[in-house]
């Protein structure tokens, strides 16, 4: 038994199929089926059922998978931290983000952090529901997080950047984008709403807004991308809220700032003890702009 066989029954669980994850792993099926059928008699167990449309992972596979994502977990990173210590920044860089964060700021960063160190790969993890972020941090998966919240079960340490604002988005030609003026939400509590998916982080934080304000409009859609939800905006569906530097940059003109205005923490969070490679991603988030609104093109207050 070993970490190779561990990471052929992770990727088999993932792809849902023999054939998909052996073209993942660029081996061939036979070989692969070998080395899951291997595994298995030496745990005395059964790790997935095999049916005609792929593989289902049996309750033993997932006790097994979860403490086998944490050992190659921890061998990628013995093997970040040897690379890291002769000035090579190789391997792979798990990180988890909420969504819509940073969606100007961490592509920039990213980039630079390519540049400078070709070998590194970066692995995001975008919006995990509440569940999956925990489960993730709980398991030590995660390198890093961006958030407005440390996650639960996450002893990172906190790095805060700056803020991010939430504005309003509405439809071209809509009468409240008239005047350039900031909007309160008694604007919006007529409108019909562009919403996320249940049990988003977003979505809880639009449910949220709602209550406070008072206010109960009707959700017209759901969506699970901040960029669809603008463009359904956009073309007169609802109107919808989101992080100022989420929308995109031929939108920007029909979003306008909130007031009261509307803020939450942008945090990085990052294992004790941070290997080279969290310290340059950090650096590099750290030379972005966190300035909310500042990113959209400036609106006045009435």
């Amino acid at each position: 038994m070993n970490l190779r066989q561990y990471e052929y029954a992770l990727a088999v669980a993932e792809e849902g199929s023999m054939t998909a994850a052996a073209e993942r792993l660029r081996v061939t099926q036979p070989s692969l089926s070998q080395q899951i059928g291997a595994l298995e008699k030496h745990l005395g167990v059964q790790l997935f059922t095999r049916t005609s449309g792929g593989v289902t992972v049996t309750m033993a596979g997932r006790a097994f998978l979860a403490e086998a994502e944490i050992a190659t977990t921890a061998s990628r990173r013995a093997v970040l931290a040897a690379r890291a210590a002769s000035g090579e920044l190789a391997g792979e860089l798990i990180i988890a983000v909420h969504m819509g964060l940073g969606a100007r700021q961490l592509p920039l960063a990213l980039g630079r952090l390519r540049h400078r160190h070709p070998k590194l790969q970066v692995i995001l993890h975008e919006e995990p529901d509440p569940a999956d972020m925990e489960r993730l941090a709980r398991q030590g998966t995660l390198d890093m997080v961006l958030v407005h919240r440390i996650p639960t079960g996450c002893t990172f340490d906190i790095h805060p950047l700056g803020e991010e604002t939430y504005v309003a988005v509405l439809p071209e030609g809509h009468p409240l984008l008239a005047g350039d003026r900031a909007l309160r939400m008694a604007d919006l509590a007529t409108q019909g709403w562009v919403r996320f998916r249940r049990a988003s982080l977003l979505d809880e934080y639009l449910a949220r807004l709602l209550a406070d304000a008072g206010i109960s409009p009707p959700t017209v859609a759901r969506a699970s991308q901040i960029s669809t939800a603008v463009r359904l905006a956009a073309q007169g569906l609802g109107v919808t809220v989101v992080p100022a530097s989420a929308v995109p940059e031929a939108f920007e003109q029909l979003a306008r700032p909130l007031l009261p205005s509307l803020t939450e923490p942008v945090i990085v969070g990052t294992r004790r003890h941070p290997g080279s490679a969290e310290a340059a991603v950090l650096d590099h988030l750290r030379q972005q702009n966190w300035c909310g609104t500042s990113l959209l093109a400036p609106h006045t207050a009435r």
